[in-house]
């Protein structure tokens, strides 16, 4: 899936790959058509198509559960761009050795566009979320679906999850369209009630699988 070419900004590519229905992304600058490929989980091939009539110059992980990087070995070989991720605690014992490691408040340029990072914490230690400047769009891995947030394993960790929602998410404007790791993607302002709501319960010592109207 291609949305609408932009003739200014990033455009933002999307393919569903493997058995989990992982959405990779590429975001590529309109001008330079500069691009980045984001989660690269299965399916090498249908990554490369993401990423035809642009010049890759990064790979990024919003986060390292095994969905999200499946290819990621395969898309360093073929790519040879540098790996850029979070630096908290990796999932299933992973040791990433990427180029760069970003953290809260990083920003990524790609061609004359960039893409300001923010640590979303609670799914995975090292979730980040990938927002594009001056734009409204943010890729958001894990952190957030259109029925709930990311699992979680642990109550500390759902705890997490609520301090992220209310202090990083919610104060994304209501225009954010976020694009998840899985499913389809969603206006933040349609959804800000519900998570209002979500918010203000109190949930105990929950953690799993949760939706909004829990």
């Amino acid at each position: 899936m291609f949305k609408h070419p932009k003739t200014s900004g990033l455009n933002i590519r999307m393919s569903q790959v493997g058995p989990w229905g992982l959405n990779a992304y590429a975001l590529v600058c309109s001008k330079t058509r500069k691009s980045v490929l984001i989660d690269p989980g299965a399916e090498p091939e249908a990554l490369k198509r993401l990423l035809e009539k642009s010049e890759p110059m990064a790979i990024i992980l919003t986060h390292s559960h095994s969905d999200h990087v499946g290819s990621l070995a395969e898309m360093r070989r073929r790519l040879q761009v540098p790996l850029m991720a979070h630096p908290g605690s990796q999932a299933g014992g992973r040791h990433l050795d990427a180029e760069r490691w970003l953290t809260h408040g990083d920003t990524i340029n790609v061609g004359d566009q960039r893409i300001n990072v923010q640590h979303t914490p609670g799914h995975s230690a090292d979730q980040i979320s990938l927002l594009v400047e001056n734009q409204n769009d943010a890729v958001v891995g894990d952190t957030i679906f259109p029925g709930g947030p990311g699992k979680t394993w642990s109550a500390e960790e759902f705890q997490t999850t609520l301090k992220t929602l209310r202090t990083i998410v919610l104060s994304w404007p209501g225009e954010t369209v976020c694009y998840p790791g899985h499913g389809p993607s969603f206006r933040l302002g349609d959804k800000r009630q519900i998570i209002d709501a979500f918010l203000n319960k109190d949930h105990g010592d929950f953690f799993g699988d949760a939706t909004w109207d829990m």
